[in-house]
């Protein structure tokens, strides 16, 4: 598998990283709190939810349906695959943020900057994880 370098997409994915980065050290500096999706989601879904976290979370849907009516592209990854096969995906992720206490952008993104043992140990296993199952869906299935 060849992979093609095009500098439109590295400068779209480095704009994409700066965004992540500045909004959780922007929720870290003005509210004292860590951006992890999946805490912030379970929170904001209970009773009692901070006005925040709500705030946050359709912050989210509205950045994706803006991006939908802009007519920008849906990442490839998504693109023919199945619903079942997208809803087992989205089980699955959930219950690894439930198992490893947090997701992606608490522990990778917020985590390592703070230097958090935990999140590196955590890190490390997702992405061994994510690396065996790609290894697996290209190469036996």
């Amino acid at each position: 598998m060849n992979v093609i370098l095009d500098p439109a997409m590295l400068a779209d994915s480095l704009a994409g990283g700066v965004l992540i980065g500045a909004a959780s050290a922007g929720l870290l500096l003005v509210n004292g709190r860590i951006a992890g999706i999946s805490g912030i989601f379970a929170r904001a879904t209970g009773r009692g939810a901070a006005g925040w976290q709500r705030a946050f979370l359709a912050g989210l849907l509205v950045a994706g349906a803006g991006a939908a009516l802009a007519g920008l592209p849906v990442p490839g990854g998504l693109t023919g695959q199945s619903l079942p096969l997208l809803a087992l995906a989205g089980v699955l992720v959930g219950f690894g943020t439930k198992l490893g206490n947090g997701c992606t952008s608490g522990h990778g993104v917020c985590g390592l900057a703070r230097f958090s043992s935990r999140s590196l140990a955590t890190v490390l296993v997702f992405m061994g994880v994510a690396g065996v199952t790609v290894f697996i869906r290209r190469h036996v299935l």
